[in-house]
């Protein structure tokens, strides 16, 4: 009988620093990984199927055949696994099962791109288990792939984040994954308390400026614009600028409508506490906020945030997907 082989790959969690919802449309953002990491235990069988235990998502003790990978009813916290298996043994035919384990530091609900991190971590595994040394590209291109036969649209920003760590300058689809070489960037997370669902938020913003399609390219135009000098001030190790580069790109997201009250009054906390910066992370209409401050003003930003609402505890820069065990 073969040993069976194991091994344990981890993938950091992202937050959108800016360019949200333009980077949909072509346009780029800025990207940060965050240290709250997604593990995946993986483990090759002497059985032909897939197994998978998730507990953070209420998935466990399922199971079912390879050669049905991807097919019948599949529970929504085991898509983003099941699929990227899928994708995988189409290309590399599996000559053995696959059971999967997954942990998460972090909630699923801040928005903090858990499926990404779990399909990454999938795939990097599976690749490193049956040697088929997947280069970051290809195993970005494979996780967006299964990104979007789930979703239907995406722009992978979430997926590169899990991929290569640290903080990027993304465009679309991966058509430039840039790592920007900076020390640290001290940022502050708030979450809201409240979920949202990103898709449903890209759709909102499609319909409500269905008749002002022309209006719609000029913002993404512009907050393109402030991304790009966003990256330059950054680079140059710039805070005030970039955190005004927030405030602007804030304003953007307003009128995009996807802000809710809830991230306008933690914003407006922080900015009233003295943060040279700060705006809604990510789809909006719920999850995360951020805000960038001095080293002198920061206790007084997160009180301001707490007040309203309640800081999480990461750090941005992180590294991407790597091996554990």
């Amino acid at each position: 009988m073969k040993q069976n082989k194991k091994i344990i790959v981890s993938a950091p969690g992202k937050l959108m620093l800016l360019g949200e919802h333009a980077v949909v449309y072509n346009h780029p953002c800025l990207v940060t990984a965050v240290d709250q990491r997604m593990r995946a235990t993986v483990e090759t069988l002497d059985t032909l199927e897939f197994q998978l235990d998730a507990e953070d998502v209420k998935v466990t003790g399922y199971r079912k055949p390879l050669s049905e990978l991807g097919v019948g009813d599949i529970p929504k916290g085991a898509k983003f696994v099941e699929i990227a298996l899928k994708n995988i043994n189409e290309k590399y035919p599996l000559k053995s099962g696959i059971r999967i384990t997954t942990k998460s530091e972090f909630s699923s609900q801040f928005g903090f791109g858990s499926s990404s991190a779990s399909t990454v971590c999938t795939v990097k595994a599976v690749s490193e288990l049956l040697n088929l040394n997947f280069s970051n590209k290809e195993i970005f291109d494979l996780s967006y792939k299964t990104v979007l036969d789930i979703q239907g649209k995406g722009s992978g920003f979430d997926v590169a984040a899990a991929v290569y760590g640290g903080t990027l300058y993304f465009v679309t689809g991966g058509k430039v994954i840039e790592p920007l070489s900076i020390k640290s960037l001290p940022l502050i997370v708030g979450y809201s308390g409240i979920k949202a669902d990103t898709v449903v938020l890209m759709n909102k913003v499609k319909e409500s400026f269905a008749n002002r399609q022309d209006r719609l390219n000029e913002i993404y135009s512009s907050i393109e614009a402030l991304v790009n000098n966003a990256e330059e001030a950054l680079l140059r190790g710039n805070l005030e600028i970039f955190g005004e580069l927030m405030n602007k790109n804030q304003e953007y997201l307003k009128e995009l409508g996807v802000s809710i009250d809830k991230l306008n009054n933690m914003i407006g906390a922080a900015i009233k506490a003295g943060a040279y910066g700060a705006k809604l992370s990510g789809a909006g209409g719920g999850d995360c906020m951020i805000a960038l401050s001095s080293e002198g003003k920061k206790q007084a930003v997160i009180n301001s945030i707490n007040s309203v609402g309640e800081v999480i505890n990461v750090k941005t820069n992180a590294e991407g997907v790597k091996i554990e065990l």
